[in-house]
């Protein structure tokens, strides 16, 4: 069961009490910077995680401000798409609600309140300069939630180099026969998402992966196939272009 910090009480609590029921998932945006787009990220972690877990996901979206561009980075970012929250307040049925903020903002109304440690660098507008922008979801990705981020010259260079790395190495597993994902390494990479959405973790359980001779090929690929669901780095993309 996944299960996070809620800010408000300082309590690790269940993401989902009532499992397959309908949980609202609201992200709260304040302005267009890399912080908030950490948060777009946390909070498309935290909708794949639920689902994953076979609980369906009302996304919504509040912002006083920058929605266009909100919704815009979302889609470059690979994020799920949000409903508009100022549309749609009440009256939807669900279940449970979950926030999902930058540290330190208040959040109105009941539910639990996921927060994000801020993330400083570049101009949020840098998305549209990117060749491939998950290198960015990537170098978000890499630390702990509750920890502030700062990416300095060359963080996002290095981050599409690691990813690229990555790809073509799941693209040469690929060549190899299917083979069922490990239990050993399905078990870690749950544990370490159902404990308060630990991706860095979920990265090192790849890196373990690949150091773990009796794991033939065919499992890694596999393996880093089900973490994409999670991840959504598009580790599959460059599938018959290996040598």
């Amino acid at each position: 069961m996944l299960r996070i910090l809620d800010a408000k009480t300082g309590d690790t609590v269940p993401a989902a009490p009532a499992r397959r029921a309908l949980t609202r998932v609201e992200v709260h945006a304040s302005g267009f910077d890399l912080t908030a787009l950490r948060v777009l990220l946390t909070t498309d972690l935290l909708m794949r995680a639920l689902e994953i877990g076979g609980t369906p996901v009302l996304p919504l979206l509040t912002a006083d401000r920058h929605q266009a561009e909100l919704h815009a980075a979302a889609t470059t970012l690979g994020i799920r798409p949000f409903e508009d929250g100022r549309d749609l307040a009440s009256g939807l049925g669900e279940a449970q609600v979950v926030h999902v903020a930058a540290a330190g903002m208040t959040v109105p109304g009941a539910g639990v309140t996921l927060a994000v440690a801020p993330a400083s660098g570049p101009d949020a507008g840098v998305l549209g300069g990117l060749a491939d922008p998950a290198a960015l979801r990537l170098a978000l990705l890499d630390a702990p939630r509750g920890t502030a981020v700062h990416l300095g010259a060359g963080a996002l260079d290095a981050a599409g180099r690691r990813l690229g790395r990555l790809r073509q190495a799941v693209a040469r597993w690929a060549r190899s026969p299917s083979r069922p994902v490990p239990e050993k390494a399905r078990g870690r990479l749950r544990d370490a998402w159902e404990d308060d959405l630990d991706v860095p973790a979920v990265l090192g359980v790849l890196r373990w992966m690949e150091d773990q001779p009796e794991i033939p090929d065919g499992a890694r690929f596999e393996t880093c196939a089900y973490a994409d669901r999670l991840l959504a780095l598009d580790l599959t993309r460059d599938l018959g272009g290996a040598a």
